[in-house]
């Protein structure tokens, strides 16, 4: 029988040690195909529960363990916590891997852990407390504290609703299995859903509701500047409203994966393009109806899906991604036509990256006038935009907001 923490150890040593996002990393990994549910779902856990096992962790230890016996210590600890396994399997699949890795030294203290450790009370401060229930870094429970009140731990907490499809035809043959309905004609949210040849058809494909909803809000019109594009699903979308669609993308590898999505829905109206959102190109000036810069952001809103996204996100970082995020909407509002749209998006759920950006525009830009849009999927309307969160949304956490050229 294979070490159920061994494959699992194996794909989670890429995203710790070798920085790789968790998709890629479970991608590269030569999974057992028999074991690929439980190592993604041992994965998915020990990800979304990453601070809070750090937390135990140092509650039990007296000197913080090597990264790989940490990581160890993790995976048993979710397995036992959150999945009910016997302890005894558990304790001896960990001592066993140890011991394969060459690390036998440290075995009898991963034995005497996993046998002895304790769970430690919450601390009694609020942004504490609900950095580790939520399991979030603590300077995220801080913000959305203060951004949402009452409503941040829902926030935090909502999982995913399951896969989103978005089908173009041939809905009703999977339609028989379980799924959730959305405000979205063909759109369909599936508690497991398996890939076949309808997706290489183009019959489908998977793409986000906040996705699908962000593209709702857009308007018909007749050319369309999509600044940040990769990987095609929104330029896709837009083209069956739009006559033309720009898609733009900074990287090549970027630029191709729009090219593959395009070329797999079959749709002809979609022209994907290399170029810097933050620079200006002459060319584009006043050439287009509609400009949608769904912006870089910090993920926030998406963390449900890609728990990955903070292990390396730091407070820090939400001021560069901010000045980026201007900066796009500054260039690419100059690509926008008299009386036409600009459309700003993110997936974050933090205020300074969504209504304060818009609103610095709209200060720095008197040419444009707000054109607060609205949504058929639940959310919470901004002074300037539409919020959609998790427990609002059907698990999603984007953002998107309007402005006409006068």
């Amino acid at each position: 029988m294979t070490n159920p923490l061994a494959d699992p150890y194996l794909v989670l040593t890429q995203v710790y040690s070798g920085g790789k996002y968790f998709k890629q990393a479970l991608k590269d990994t030569p999974v057992e195909p028999l074991n690929r549910a439980r190592t993604t779902k041992i994965c998915y856990g020990v990800l979304e529960r990453d601070v809070w096992l750090n937390y135990v962790i140092a509650h039990n230890v007296r000197t913080s363990p090597k990264a790989a016996i940490r990581l160890i210590l993790k995976i048993a600890l979710y397995m036992l916590e959150y999945m009910g396994k016997h302890d005894y399997m558990v304790v001896d699949s960990a001592v066993e891997l140890v011991k394969k890795l060459g690390k036998g030294g440290a075995a009898g203290f991963v034995n005497s852990f996993l046998r002895g450790y304790t769970i430690p009370p919450l601390p009694e401060k609020a942004d504490e407390a609900l950095a580790l229930r939520c399991s979030v870094p603590l300077w995220l429970a801080k913000k959305l504290r203060r951004s949402y009140k009452g409503d941040a731990e829902s926030i935090l907490s909502t999982p995913s609703a399951g896969l989103c499809v978005r089908f173009v035809r041939n809905a009703e043959k999977y339609l028989s299995a379980p799924h959730t309905d959305t405000p979205f004609d063909g759109v369909y949210i599936f508690p497991n859903f398996v890939r076949d040849e309808g997706f290489f058809a183009g019959d489908y494909t998977f793409q986000s509701v906040g996705s699908v909803a962000i593209c709702d809000i857009v308007s018909p019109c007749d050319r369309l500047f999509d600044a940040c594009a990769a990987p095609g699903g929104k330029s896709v979308l837009l083209s069956s409203k739009c006559r033309e669609v720009f898609a733009s993308e900074l990287h090549l590898h970027r630029k191709q994966l729009i090219d593959e999505y395009v070329r797999r829905m079959g749709v002809t109206n979609v022209r994907a393009v290399t170029g810097d959102a933050t620079a200006f190109n002459p060319a584009y000036q006043g050439a287009f109806d509609a400009v949608l810069c769904d912006c870089p952001c910090s993920g926030t809103g998406v963390i449900n899906e890609n728990p990955d996204i903070l292990l390396n996100r730091k407070e820090e970082d939400i001021a560069s991604l901010v000045q980026t995020q201007k900066a796009i909407l500054d260039n690419c509002s100059r690509y926008v036509a008299e009386g036409g749209r600009l459309y700003y998006s993110t997936c974050s759920v933090l205020p300074e990256e969504n209504d304060s950006v818009a609103h610095d525009f709209l200060v720095s830009h008197p040419e444009f006038e707000a054109a607060i849009p609205s949504s058929p999927l639940g959310h919470m309307a901004t002074k300037y935009g539409v919020q959609f969160l998790p427990h609002l949304s059907l698990g999603a956490g984007f953002y998107i907001t309007s402005f006409v050229r006068k």
